[in-house]
Order: structure tokens, then sequence, then C-alpha cells
């Protein structure tokens, strides 16, 4: 995390409190995904770029070290700078000794007075990812994928959209026009921090001018604005069986790394659209329910029901079946993490006709008067009188 990262407000880009809890921030977070998703805004440039920032927030928050490192890092330089607690050596930053100290020295000590590494031990992770400090990994990407119900049983090949994935081909990642290059930052000198002098210290911040980076972009790019990064094509598997919200993470498939550091990661939330005829259940099931007529429920019957895969399979109907009672055909459903499939569960639905015949009505009183069984008996002693 460099210093550049102090200057912006992660909590504030997710729209939640410092406090939120690690549910809350992935909760906004995969509410804005879904409305800033450049798929649900094409050209739309301010859209992608807070996309961007929403993305850049989540990879940060949602991970607790970096979370913590960048809540020290907003706290030791609130308000353009702070304090160091304790002080050093037994006297406050604001002591009568006359001495100066560097926090860049201190940071970049090995050792201290403990010998447990001293400042340097406390915050030099905090800058261990700062412009020029050395390799960093990419960050972590999310995207979405919408899909149809048989791809999810079949599992396909699929495509998504990573909005800053890649180098932007048209400058090579410099983030200027071509035929130019950015220029030396001449406040920082490069370095992407300034000091300051803060009581008896000199506190290193980020640089204003320059925002962190270490150089200025005076012509920038006019594809990617400035950010040298543009749109990356992914082609990723889709296992079959997967479910309507499920995450599958590719490694490696992420953010470029930076000065030779690996690839972040791609997380993608797998969207299933509704089937007309068949729903999920956990652990493969597949359900579907199919009517029977009045006869068939009572007197049994054999019946051709369709399977996810597009064959049919014969389900036998017990006599005396009543509506709501499900059937399972086990190894009929979707197909289960280790192999094998789910079951398909049948919900019979017993059908009820609007209009009868002059002989079906006949036939009909003729059984309601054969058959006299009363189905409400055991209600009779709650209607009262």
């Amino acid at each position: 995390m460099g210093p550049r990262d102090v200057e912006k407000d992660y909590y504030a880009a997710l729209g939640v409190a410092k406090s939120a809890t690690a549910a809350d921030i992935k909760k906004a977070y995969r509410k804005l995904a879904r409305e800033l998703h450049p798929d649900k805004n094409p050209d739309d440039a301010k859209a992608e770029a807070r996309f961007k920032d929403v993305s850049e927030a989540y990879d940060v928050l949602s991970d607790e070290e970096r979370r913590k490192e960048y809540d020290e890092m907003r706290a030791l330089f609130a308000n353009g700078g702070g304090r160091v607690p304790g002080g050093f050596g037994g006297r406050t930053a604001g002591g009568t000794s006359g001495m100066t100290f560097n926090l860049d020295d201190l940071l970049n000590q090995t050792g201290g007075a403990s010998g447990g590494g001293g400042f340097g031990g406390l915050f030099g992770d905090l800058f261990s990812r700062a412009p020029g400090r050395g390799p960093r990994r990419g960050d972590d990407l999310m995207a979405e994928l919408t899909i149809s119900f048989d791809d999810a049983l079949r599992g396909i090949e699929a495509t998504v959209r990573l909005p800053g994935a890649a180098a932007c081909a048209t400058c090579a990642g410099l983030g200027t026009k071509p035929g130019t290059v950015p220029r030396t930052c001449p406040t920082c000198q490069g370095l992407g921090v300034v000091s300051r002098s803060q009581g008896g210290f000199a506190l290193s911040e980020p640089c204003r001018d320059c925002r962190g980076k270490g150089s200025i972009i005076d012509e920038p790019c006019p594809v990617c604005h400035g950010s040298g990064r543009q749109e990356r094509v992914q082609r990723i598997r889709v296992p079959a069986g997967v479910v309507d919200g499920q995450k599958l993470r590719v490694r490696g498939r992420g953010g470029p790394g930076d000065r030779g550091g690996p690839a972040g990661d791609l997380e993608v939330v797998v969207h299933v659209n509704p089937h007309a005829v068949f729903g999920r259940e956990d652990g493969g099931a597949v359900t579907i329910t199919v009517p029977v007529t009045y006869p068939e429920a009572t007197l049994g019957a054999d019946v051709r029901v369709p399977t996810p895969d597009g064959s049919a399979v014969t389900v036998r109907v017990p006599p005396g079946t009543s509506s709501g009672r499900r059937l399972r055909v086990r190894g009929r459903g979707a197909p289960v993490a280790g192999g094998g499939k789910g079951d398909l569960l049948v919900t019979i639905e017993v059908s009820v006709p609007s209009k009868l015949t002059p002989a079906a009505r006949k036939a009909l009183e003729e059984f309601a008067a054969e058959h006299a069984d009363d189905p409400r008996a055991h209600l009779n002693p709650l209607l009262g009188g």
C-alpha cells in the first residue's frame, strides 16, 4: 500500500462507516458493483471510473491486513501529518533536545533500541508497496457473468469484461499521449513522497502535486485518459452445476502486477437466469412440478417427465397421491462437485378441470355419492354449532 493510497477515502467510496463490518463492506460493494458495472453502463466513462474506485476500495477493505495498514496510515497522516506516539528514546516529538528525526530514516532502520526492528518493524510494511520500492502484486478484480439455466448445468466457456485490467495498447501503459512520456515530478523528484516538519520530526507524506505517483502527465492518452489501463476480455471456464450467486476465483487472471510483481486474482460472480420449467435446490437437486389428472392421482399412473439433460424418465404416481406430494428420481438432477449428479424432485399437482360435460358431471356426482368420506372431519370440532 503506497502513500498515494492514504489520500483516498475508501470508506467514502463504498458509502460505509469506518466501523463497518466485513459483511457491511461486502454488501455495499456488491450493490455498487452491480449498479456501476460497464455492462450496465456502456460508454459511460464516469460510471467506469467510479467502478474502478469502488473495486480498489473493496480490494483494500476486504483484506483484514491491508485494511489495518490503511487505517494506520490514515491515522498517521491525518490532517497532513501526525506525531509518533511516545516519542523516541524517551523524548516526545516536542522535546527540548533540539534533535530532528526524519521518519524515512526511522522507517528504513532494520533494528532499534529494543532489538525488535524499531519504527521500521512497526511501520515498514506500510510503505513496502510505495512507488519505486520493488514488485507489487496486481489488484484482485471482480466481474459478473449472467448465463442460462442450461449453460449452468452443462458448464461453458464464457467471456467477461475487465475494465482497466490490461495495459493500454495506445500508450503502452504510460498513460500519456503517443509520442510523449510522463515527466518526473519536480516537487518530490520522482519519490512520490515529500517531507514536512512536524514538531521535532520530519514526516513523510504523499506528494500532492503528483498524488504519490512520482510523475506528472501533461498530455493524457486519449484512449485511457491517463490511467494507463484499458478493458480486457477474459475467457473463463464455468464448471457444470454452478448455482446462482456462486463465486468463481481464477488465480493469476486479475490486474497486472507492478514492477514485475505477480498478477492478482479474478473473482467472477455468476448469475443464472431462471428456467421456465426447472428449478434448483441444494445438493445438485433439480425440481419440476408435473400436473396429473384426478383419475391419475386417484388410481395411479405412469407419467413421462422431462429431465434437465433433454431426455425423459417415467415416474410412477402411486394410487391415492395428493397434490403437493414430491417424488424423487435419483441421479437425474444437476452435476455436483466431485462427480455424479443430484436428484430430480418431481412435485405432483392435481389438475382440477374448470368445465365438465354433462356426462362427466353425472359420473362425478355418482362418484361423490358413492365415496362419502369427509376429508374435513378433523376440523368439525373447531367449527362450533
